[in-house]
């Protein structure tokens, strides 16, 4: 398939960074990205690079809540980590009742201030699970298992939760009931070649799948329909993509973290992307 954006589009937005796989934007337009040696890296408009806090462990997925508080999925610290935009660590969470966390991934707020998050799991095993993380502090089951549970999205109704299995190839769509359970899940987009990892929504309702084996990024439109969005064959400018969000002035731009290298590209996505609860 031809790209629906063309490789020469893309450009580097910021380099220097230490093998980036989570990236989020605060309130005021900033880029903030995590580092495999647990950095948490601050981006300015114009791509410099400030390291604001060293954790250790490896950052996976980044979000922001309402109150511009950063949350980070730490797998080697098999924890959910919440800090202030300082970098200071308020709170961490390691484990559901006696569960203990192994792979916490990436996460996504709704409205009411609960954190959706993912635990993946052990690679190849079917037993990686969703965990809501209430505003009250408690962490319960939302669903699983499900194959290497990875990037999450909300949609704009969040009636339904959208949920990578990365080791499938696939992104499953479960329906939050109005109870809070949640539905029986099915294949929401199927053949995403090869090891789909995070995950965004435009406000059209499109869904970006970055894939880090592949070196490419799919949209998949509100009816599941599949197509290739952008694809680099010698995989320097998206190499090993692990997160995609929306950004810029018009919020019609979009970031690819490159974990394969130490850079974050960016390109015109020709679509305003959807407004996450810290934005809105």
């Amino acid at each position: 398939m031809r790209p629906l954006i063309p490789l020469a589009r893309f450009r580097t937005f910021a380099e220097g960074l230490d093998h980036p796989e989570g990236l989020a934007f605060d309130a005021d337009g900033t880029l903030w990205a995590g580092g495999e040696l647990g950095q948490i890296y601050r981006i300015q408009s114009k791509g410099r690079v400030r390291e604001i806090s060293r954790m250790g462990g490896f950052c996976l997925g980044l979000t922001f809540s309402r109150a511009q508080e950063l949350y980070v999925c730490n797998f080697k610290l098999h924890a959910l980590v919440r800090m202030n935009r300082k970098g200071h660590i308020l709170d961490s969470w390691e484990r559901c009742g006696n569960r203990k966390f192994k792979t916490p991934n990436f996460s996504v707020f709704d409205a009411e201030d609960n954190l959706y998050f993912s635990d993946s799991g052990d690679w190849k095993e079917a037993n990686g699970c969703v965990y809501r993380l209430r505003k009250n502090g408690r962490v319960e089951v939302f669903a699983g298992p499900f194959a290497f549970a990875n990037g999450l999205a909300l949609s704009a109704d969040e009636r339904f939760l959208y949920v990578v299995q990365s080791t499938r190839d696939n992104v499953l769509e479960i329906e939050i009931r109005p109870d809070g359970t949640a539905g029986r899940p099915r294949v929401y987009a199927s053949g995403l070649a090869r090891v789909p990892d995070g995950i965004a929504l435009d406000a059209a309702g499109n869904l970006y799948v970055a894939c880090y084996a592949s070196d490419n990024v799919y949209k998949v439109s509100p009816r599941g329909k599949v197509q290739l969005l952008a694809y680099d064959p010698a995989g320097t400018m998206i190499a090993r993509p692990t997160n995609v969000v929306f950004g810029g002035p018009n919020f019609d731009q979009m970031f690819l973290a490159n974990l394969g290298r130490w850079h974050v590209c960016q390109a015109p996505a020709g679509v305003k992307g959807q407004l996450l609860a810290n934005q809105r």
